[in-house]
């Protein structure tokens, strides 16, 4: 089961240790093996939250999701998205961009640290919904009961997390954005740049996740309906229908996951220029850390891990909304990716072991309920 899952991750993590030795020598494949072990840490979270949609998902989008999706994962948000930023902040075509980003590192360097205060409100934003309406979402579970239980009662306000994410927005806009961090330790005023991305991430959040949503109430409806016509179907000697809208929502909650999965990659990107501005390394490290956080999705989706493990999830949601918070901040000021990822690991392993102090508890309640049945039975009553 490990090496099934894990196998294509082990694979690419000697080939791009050994490209790296060829490339730069020990030092590449220091950097490359660094590179890999802070995505790992920034985006184990991630993992727990994918985890957490992918099981609704057929083996067929688990696959997908594991092969198409890391492409996008490793060259979309590892290689391309980075030269990307530098193209349309710079102002530049994509050919100059990635000449730039493989003659002149230095200044490729600048110019992506220039253009964080837009990836940072883009992606706070966008992660900060995601927490915003897990946490307003009413539950059967709740993990911190005297901070989810009020704030599901809050939640049955319409609208209520976009209201707060808006005046978060315009808060960062009006406070750090205002002292943006440049590169040098430079400071610009980047208030209408920090409110049009931070629209955007906003916008892009309601789009993808509401359309997820969509059909993912239609395939219920579906799943429902199909049930129905199964019976229907037993009892006349009729064939009932083939399916095709769960394929409509796998590919709207794939859709979804990858969105996710890029703003989850922000902090990775922009925290790799702490250790180097090399493309190819930067490549070859985040890539090798996004194959685990993949392998890693789909392996607690197999394991039934947040079936047994109730509370990682809501672990994994409070770890997302400090990431977005922490992303507003390092619009103004520097935050070392040591604490952003300690932050989430702290918070997954409370929620982890919070889950194994619940289940020792409903194993302690059910062998002393079982105990006292034996000795009434033995006892004759």
């Amino acid at each position: 089961m490990l090496l099934k899952t894990f196998g294509w991750s082990f694979a690419v993590t000697a080939l791009g240790l050994v490209a790296a030795a060829f490339y730069g020598g020990w030092e590449a494949f220091g950097i490359v093996a660094i590179l890999a072990v802070l995505e790992i840490s920034l985006s184990f979270d991630n993992a727990v939250v994918n985890a957490g949609i992918l099981k609704k998902m057929s083996a067929f989008w688990q696959k997908i999701f594991l092969t198409v999706g890391v492409l996008i994962a490793v060259f979309g948000m590892r290689l391309v998205f980075p030269v990307v930023i530098v193209a349309v902040t710079a102002k530049k075509n994509p050919i100059d961009a990635v000449n730039l980003a493989l003659t002149d590192k230095d200044q490729y360097q600048q110019l992506v640290t220039d253009a964080h205060p837009a990836i940072a409100a883009f992606g706070g934003m966008f992660l900060l919904m995601i927490f915003l309406d897990f946490i307003f979402e009413e539950r059967d579970i709740q993990w911190l009961r005297w901070i989810e239980r009020p704030l599901a009662k809050l939640g049955k306000v319409d609208m209520l997390s976009v209201c707060i994410a808006l005046i978060a927005l315009l808060v960062t806009s009006m406070t750090f954005a205002v002292h943006a961090h440049q590169h040098g330790g430079a400071h610009a005023d980047k208030a209408q740049t920090v409110l049009i991305s931070g629209i955007a991430g906003l916008i892009t959040y309601m789009i993808v996740g509401g359309l997820s949503g969509y059909f993912e109430d239609k395939l219920e409806e579906e799943e429902e309906r199909e049930h129905e016509e199964e019976e229907e179907a037993a009892r006349t000697g009729k064939q009932r229908p083939a399916v095709v809208l769960a394929g409509q929502a796998a590919f709207f909650m794939f859709l979804y996951l990858e969105v996710l999965d890029a703003s989850f990659s922000f902090d990775g990107v922009i925290g790799a220029f702490a250790i180097t501005n090399d493309i190819v390394l930067m490549a070859l490290g985040l890539g090798i850390g996004a194959m685990y956080v993949r392998s890693l999705t789909v392996y607690l989706v197999r394991q039934g891990t947040l079936d047994d493990y109730v509370y990682l999830e809501h672990g994994a949601h409070y770890a997302i909304g400090a990431l977005a918070v922490i992303l507003m901040v390092t619009i103004q000021y520097q935050i070392n990716e040591v604490i952003t990822g300690l932050v989430g690991v702290v918070l997954i392993g409370w929620s982890f072991w919070s889950s194994v102090r619940r289940n020792n508890a409903i194993a302690e309640a059910e062998g002393k309920a079982g105990s006292d049945e034996k000795t009434e039975v033995s006892s004759g009553v």
